[in-house]
């Protein structure tokens, strides 16, 4: 992962876009330490299906149609 400060993104701000875009992932840092506050990544890595876990595809979960609760409800049980 290649990382740039804040304004190196800024003025490369065409460049960095075309190197995400052919899939590499680009470091934003910030502030004295240089530490990453943020990262650009392709657009195809965000799409990946949610896994349950070891349960998948071995169980089916039903709700019924007056269960109310969030998402971050559920997946904090």
């Amino acid at each position: 992962m290649e990382i740039l400060s804040v304004g190196e993104f800024k003025s490369r701000f065409s460049e960095v876009l075309k190197k995400v875009a052919s899939g590499q992932e680009i470091g934003i840092s910030y502030g004295k330490r240089k530490e990453v506050i943020a990262k650009i990544i392709p657009e195809t890595e965000k799409k990946r299906k949610r896994k349950i876990g070891f349960l998948e595809d071995k169980v089916k979960v039903k709700f019924s149609k007056d269960f109310k609760i969030t998402e971050e409800e559920f997946l904090s049980l």
